[in-house]
C-alpha cells in the first residue's frame, strides 16, 4: 500500500493527549478550515479520494462496495495501517455495516461476527466532533481487545459522518504509519472525506430501498395484479379457441364464428393488461400530485414490510413544488421509521388543511415507541433532525409524540 501525502508532514498542532483532561479535537468546520488554509491541494486529494465510491453508486453498487471503497480512500488518504467505517443500525447497539481495509480474509473470518457500538467505537457515534490519539489503550473509553486474534493497534483517528444533523456512522484510523500519531492535516482531511462521504452513503441506501420496494414487492405485487386481471379473460379465449377447433372439421362456418369471439376476447385481453400495467406505475409527484404520490408511496411501503397503511388525504390548498416535495419527503421519513423500527400493527397517514390558513400531516403508528428525549437516539437513529429542517423550511413546525410501548405520533403543521 503507497502511503497517503499526510504520512510525512510534520503535526501543525501536537495532537491531544488521551483521557479526561484531553484538549478535545477540532470541531469538524475548525479542522476543514485548517485544511482549506493550509493545504491548498487537500479538496483536490479528497475529491480524488472519492472517485471509487462515487463511481460504485453511480453503477447502483451495494452499500458495503460503497463504505469499503470510502475506507480505503481513508486510509490512502492518511497513510493508515487500518481503516474502518462502521454504520449503526437505528436502534440497539449493533452496527448495521462495519467495513475493515487492511486486514485479511483469515483475519476478518478470526475476528468473527461484527463489534458493537461500544468504547471509542460508540464514541464517535454519540458526537460529531472528530478525535486523535497517539496510544488508543491509554483512552479511559477503550475496552480492551477482543476477540483475541485483534491486532494490536496505538494510534488513532476517529471521524463522524455526518447527513443533516444526524450521524450516520464513523471513519476509524489506526496505526499511522511511519509515526507516532495521526496529525492535524490528517484529520482535516478525513473530516473533509467525511462530509461528501455522507452523500455518497445516502445515495447508497437510496438505490437499496429502491431495490427493495421496486424489484421484490412489486415482482409479487404485479404476478397478484396480473392474475386476477388476466385469469377470466384467458380462461374464456381457451374455451372459445377450444371450441372453434372441435367445430372446425365438420362445421367450419360455426368455427368462423368462434374464431371471432376469439379475436374479440384476445383484444379485450390485450387493452385489460396495457390498463393493468399502467396502473402498475408508481404516481409521480409532479406528474400526479401529492396526494397520488403519497398514497403509492405508503402503499408500496406498507405491502415491503406486511404492514397495513391507511392514507386520508382532504381538501388542500394550492402548494407550490417545493412545499410538496418537502411534505412528501417527511411523510416518507416518519412512514419509514415506523414500518422498520416500530414494530406497528398498523400506521396511519393523514394529509389536509386544517382551517384557512394551515395544513397538517399526521403519521401515527401503533408500535412499539421510545423516548423522544434520548439523545443518542434522537442525534442518530431516527432523521428527527432533517424533518425539522424541513418543517422550519416551510414555516411551521414538527412534533414528535411518542413513549415507550405507546406508539408514535409525528405531526408537521405548516402555513398554508
Amino acid at each position: 500500500m503507497s502511503v497517503g501525502r499526510h504520512q510525512a508532514e510534520a503535526a501543525p498542532a501536537a495532537a491531544p493527549e488521551p483521557g479526561p483532561a484531553a484538549e478535545p479535537a477540532p470541531a469538524a468546520e475548525a479542522a476543514a478550515a485548517e485544511a482549506a488554509t493550509a493545504e491548498p491541494e487537500l479538496a483536490a486529494e479528497v475529491l480524488a479520494a472519492l472517485s471509487a465510491a462515487l463511481r460504485a453508486v453511480s453503477l447502483g453498487s451495494p452499500l458495503e462496495r460503497v463504505l469499503h471503497e470510502l475506507a480505503a480512500s481513508a486510509r490512502e488518504l492518511v497513510g493508515a495501517r487500518y481503516a474502518a467505517i462502521g454504520v449503526p443500525e437505528r436502534e440497539g447497539d449493533e452496527f448495521a455495516h462495519f467495513v475493515t481495509v487492511g486486514m485479511s480474509d483469515g483475519l476478518v473470518a478470526q475476528l468473527g461476527p461484527l463489534p458493537r457500538t461500544h468504547g471509542l467505537l460508540d464514541a464517535m457515534l454519540a458526537d460529531a466532533s472528530p478525535y486523535r490519539t497517539p496510544d488508543i489503550t491509554r483512552d479511559p473509553r477503550f475496552r480492551g481487545w477482543w476477540p483475541p486474534a485483534h491486532p494490536r493497534m496505538r494510534s488513532f483517528l476517529g471521524v463522524p459522518i455526518v447527513s443533516a444533523g444526524d450521524v450516520i456512522g464513523a471513519f476509524y484510523l489506526t496505526d499511522k504509519e511511519g509515526a507516532d500519531a495521526f496529525t492535524a492535516g490528517d484529520e482535516a482531511a478525513v473530516v473533509l472525506l467525511a462530509s461528501h462521504a455522507a452523500v455518497a452513503i445516502d445515495q447508497a441506501r437510496l438505490f437499496e430501498d429502491s431495490r427493495e420496494l421496486a424489484l421484490a414487492e412489486e415482482r409479487a405485487r404485479l404476478a397478484r395484479e396480473l392474475h386476477d386481471a388476466m385469469s377470466q379473460s384467458l380462461f374464456s379465449l381457451q374455451l372459445a379457441a377450444e371450441t372453434a377447433a372441435s367445430l372446425l372439421p365438420g362445421e367450419p362456418a360455426a368455427a368462423g364464428d368462434h374464431l371471432g369471439v376469439v379475436r374479440t376476447l384476445a383484444a379485450r385481453v390485450a387493452a385489460e393488461l396495457r390498463t393493468t400495467v399502467e396502473g402498475l406505475r408508481p404516481a409521480d409527484l409532479d406528474r400526479d400530485g401529492l396526494a397520488a404520490a403519497l398514497r403509492s408511496h405508503a402503499t408500496v411501503a406498507g405491502r415491503a414490510h406486511g404492514v397495513p397503511v391507511v392514507v386520508e388525504v382532504g381538501d388542500l390548498p394550492q402548494l407550490d413544488p417545493d412545499a410538496q416535495h418537502q411534505v412528501l419527503r417527511i411523510a416518507q421519513e416518519a412512514l419509514t421509521n415506523s414500518l422498520r423500527h416500530a414494530a406497528a400493527s398498523t400506521v396511519t397517514v393523514r394529509l389536509a388543511a386544517a382551517d384557512t390558513r394551515e395544513v397538517v400531516l399526521r403519521v401515527a403508528d401503533d408500535g412499539r415507541g421510545f423516548d423522544p428525549g434520548a439523545r443518542l437516539l434522537r442525534a442518530r437513529r431516527l432523521g428527527l433532525t432533517s424533518m425539522q429542517e424541513r418543517a422550519a423550511g416551510l414555516g411551521g413546525t414538527l412534533t414528535v409524540t411518542s413513549a415507550p410501548g405507546a406508539g408514535t405520533v409525528v405531526e408537521l403543521r405548516f402555513p398554508a
